[in-house]
């Protein structure tokens, strides 16, 4: 799985002659590869360039020609010379990923104009093909398994911590690559700490435990988070439950290709507001996932864009009541036109253990 084609594509449209990507992301989007080197792309031609740790297992990506880093040529200098043999004047550059080190370095050594380029690719990770899609469904029919596995895992007396150690295991098991982030395993009063970080803290009946996973398959993330109770939970443990839920859905069904970010926050936000807590939610309804965890477009107040279709985002609304509990439910989305295809397939009513 490659994007090279459709990055040259987009070169005429940004003044581009060429597009050099150094970062990671930008790297695994490009190639579908996970090495360390960097990429070239013209509208005739795409370079790979990378070390001996990697130049073997590259020799399967297509469309590139590779080149190995020696002692006696660094990147820069091998880019130098293809920028000088092939004309290129304006280069494209992923100025969001570069330090003010690195770009200073690439500018003294290569005889180019660097043009801010970032937003080419991030426009182009925005909308999932089908085959980013299918490898995001996979990772999230393992997540959903693992939260099934990790119900019958539960208990009080376990650590966050054991939690944690066990839902990255589960996984891990039934075939990811890695996690997708650290997981999130609260109990209790660090439920009300959205990216509490797992501890010694010990299950007890009568809490909530809130999970926020996922895993990584074909370089590919899912992320799903879910808020059970052990033992019965109060009436406003209920309550608040309740209202995350049904906030979830009011944004769910908002979802659709051309929608904006703020509109879908805002069908959620209402909800919470009304029931009397507005002011514990304070983070964006949701935030698309691809090769990273965290990329755009956002279901956030501050995006005001239109969403395209093929976009794919989380929906994770929560309450946050501090020192007491929180509750967070998320799913992950797929826009389309006049809705969204949710690819999360764990139960979202409240599991009481």
């Amino acid at each position: 799985m490659n994007h090279l084609k459709k990055i040259a594509e987009k070169l005429p449209e940004y003044g581009l002659d060429a597009m050099l990507i150094t970062s990671e992301s930008g790297e695994f989007y490009a190639v579908g590869f996970h090495g360390e080197g960097v990429v070239l792309v013209t509208k005739e031609k795409c370079w790979y360039a990378t070390d001996s740790r990697y130049i073997e297992a590259a020799g399967a990506i297509e469309g590139v020609e590779l080149l190995q880093l020696s002692a006696a040529k660094s990147y820069r200098q091998m880019v130098a010379e293809l920028v000088s043999e092939r004309g290129i004047k304006c280069l494209g550059f992923e100025e969001e990923r570069m330090s003010v080190r690195e770009y200073t370095a690439w500018t003294e050594e290569v005889p180019a104009q660097f043009l801010p380029a970032s937003e080419l690719l991030t426009e182009l990770r925005m909308v999932k093909d089908e085959e980013e899609l299918a490898a995001m469904a996979e990772a999230q029919r393992i997540t959903d398994e693992a939260f099934t596995e990790i119900l019958d895992f539960i208990k009080p007396g376990l650590t966050e911590s054991e939690v944690a150690a066990r839902l990255t295991y589960i996984m891990a098991r039934k075939g990811a690559m890695r996690n997708s982030f650290d997981p999130i395993v609260a109990c209790g009063a660090n439920g009300s700490k959205p990216h509490a970080i797992p501890g010694s803290s010990v299950i007890s009946a009568g809490q909530f435990v809130t999970m926020d996973f996922g895993c990584v398959v074909g370089g590919y993330c899912s992320d799903m988070t879910r808020t059970v109770a052990v033992g019965e939970p109060s009436e406003e443990m209920r309550l608040v439950y309740d209202t995350v839920l049904k906030a979830q859905k009011a944004g769910i069904a908002k979802a659709k290709a051309g929608v904006t970010g703020r509109e879908v926050h805002m069908a959620a936000a209402d909800v919470i507001a009304a029931a009397g807590y507005g002011d514990y939610f304070g983070h964006g309804f949701g935030h698309s996932l691809g090769v990273e965890i965290h990329e755009d477009p956002r279901f956030s107040p501050a995006w005001d864009k239109p969403i395209p279709a093929g976009a794919t985002l989380s929906a994770e609304p929560g309450i946050y009541l501090p020192g007491r509990f929180g509750v967070r439910i998320e799913d992950v989305v797929v826009l389309r036109e006049g809705g969204c295809t949710d690819i999360t397939n764990s139960p979202k009513e409240l599991i009481i253990l």
